[in-house]
């Protein structure tokens, strides 16, 4: 999955309010979070602040975001992204790149 492509922050800049993401983690697991502000969360995954299972598996690298309606609206799509099989995280990361 490794990819010199750019993220989609990068293609569109942080997204403003809650939003869903996936991360890609070094050892090519994937990590689905929500936040409410994504550039700040980026930033604490990276120095190893953020969720205890991504600190072990640095670098990471955000393949996936989108932007909800509210918070509500986001635990319950990272919930529904966190149950899916990862051929179908691959397939939403692909239509999204």
């Amino acid at each position: 999955m490794k990819s010199s492509a750019a993220s989609p922050i990068e293609k569109i800049g942080p997204p403003e309010g809650d939003c869903v993401y996936i991360l890609e983690c070094s050892d090519g697991s994937l990590y689905t979070g929500w936040t409410n502000h994504l550039a700040d969360r980026l930033r604490a995954h990276g120095a190893g602040q953020g969720a205890k299972y991504t600190r072990g598996r640095l670098p990471v690298r955000l393949v996936y975001c989108e932007v909800c309606a509210d918070r509500s609206a986001a635990l319950r799509r990272e919930g529904a992204l966190k149950a899916m099989p990862r051929a179908k995280k691959l397939r939403l990361i692909a239509e999204q790149t």
